[in-house]
């Protein structure tokens, strides 16, 4: 489905109009609360991973039904363990470096989940706790935030999936719920430079959804992301060293990408201070790489020759174009819309000093792109090649 401006709020009025009225209307939005709240007592008690934990679990159970026999009206921050911490798209990129570090750090970690095909066993191994439900369903949020202090909210849509029911009507729903359930701090990532994109749907999508958490009176932290390290290895890192097609763009954009474990790392810090609360700062890597200057890292670290296939930017908004005529092809012409950004060869990096000093984070502590590189060929493709096993990307979570 394509995002339309009956759907979507296009211009900053629009969406601004659109949070107030979300806003003045939470309560009334979300419905059956305090039934909710019952049917998560029977149906949807977190679970996790038997053996060694049944402590763990016992004692979050208990806080669990305390909690949910409690009036809705009457829940507060000394009912609620500030540690308790609600990931949202725990199994992605981010979200499962988010959950391993709030763990590391001692938070108790619930996530959301759906039931998929490659369930998320991993998640409760490390001793967070699970609950089903799913942001394209409003009504199996609430009991999600039964007992829970923060939520971090790291989901996005899949490729398969409509951005404009899960990125735009989930995430009001899910604010709503964090409005009506009381929650005390919520983290939400956007994309840098955003707002300067409302014909990319997605990033109008991120710039709405930041006024709307602005304008809802929670506590709120919002991270812009430049980009991910970890998309390198895919798009990249894997085809240089296996001798495969190589898709380069002929712009000169540039990316400060990060680790996903530094973003978590950040992420946590943000947690711990309250001068965060209210801020919107934008996370950038050490350095703005264009695509010529990442493929030709990865053809040092891996001494490769890449095999590149430059692609022009004005084909792909040609194809972008064809595919927006197709009612069933929206969804992917919407993805293809970034390559607009390509043309513009902007770069998406921003000074971060003040960020860190407000973190109280050190700067020569943050993965540089050049090692992070270095120690994935070292450490794992190179031992593969060594044994003639293929690299089976999809396998690996680094």
């Amino acid at each position: 489905m394509a995002l339309t401006g009956a759907q979507l709020p296009m211009h900053s009025h629009a969406c601004s109009t659109a949070s107030r009225q979300a806003v003045h209307t939470a309560a009334q939005s979300v419905m059956g609360l305090q039934g909710a709240l019952t049917a998560f007592r029977g149906q949807a008690a977190p679970f996790t991973s038997a053996h060694a934990r049944q402590g763990r679990r016992a004692q979050r159970m208990s806080a669990t039904r305390v909690v949910a026999s409690a009036d809705l009206t009457k829940d507060s921050p000394r009912t609620v363990p500030k540690n308790s911490v609600l990931v949202v798209g725990g199994t992605g990129t981010l979200g499962r470096q988010v959950v391993r570090r709030a763990l590391d750090e001692g938070y108790e970690v619930r996530c959301i989940v759906r039931p998929r095909q490659n369930p998320a066993d991993f998640l409760r191994d490390w001793g967070a706790t699970t609950v089903q439900a799913d942001l394209g369903d409003p009504s199996s949020l609430p009991a999600t935030l039964v007992g829970i202090h923060t939520v971090i909210d790291c989901a996005t849509a899949r490729p398969e999936e409509s951005t404009q029911r899960v990125d735009w009507e989930g995430k009001k729903a899910l604010v709503q719920c964090a409005q009506a359930m009381g929650i005390q701090r919520y983290i939400f990532f956007s994309i840098h430079n955003a707002e300067r994109h409302p014909e990319v749907p997605l990033m109008q999508v991120k710039t709405c959804t930041e006024q709307y958490i602005q304008q809802s009176g929670l506590d709120y932290t919002i991270f812009r992301l430049c980009g991910f390290m970890q998309a390198i290895i895919g798009n990249y890192a894997v085809p240089v060293l296996e001798e495969k097609q190589v898709w380069g763009t002929s712009d000169d954009t540039r990316t400060a990408y990060l680790d996903s474990q530094d973003v978590a790392k950040m992420t946590l810090a943000a947690l711990r201070s309250d001068a965060t609360v209210g801020q919107t700062l934008t996370l950038a890597g050490p350095k703005a790489w264009t695509v010529p200057e990442v493929i030709e890292l990865c053809e040092k670290l891996a001494d490769e020759r890449a095999q590149v296939t430059q692609v022009p930017v004005w084909l792909l908004k040609t194809t972008r174009n064809i595919l927006r005529s197709f009612q069933w092809a929206r969804d992917a012409a919407d993805r293809l819309a970034f390559a607009d950004i390509l043309a513009s060869n902007e770069t998406f990096a921003a000074p971060m000093e003040d960020t860190y000093k407000l973190l109280d984070l050190n700067p020569e502590e943050t993965t540089t792109l050049e090692q992070y590189l270095q120690e994935y060929y070292q450490s794992i493709l190179k031992k593969l090649k060594e044994v003639g096993a293929s690299s089976r990307q999809s396998d690996f979570y680094v």
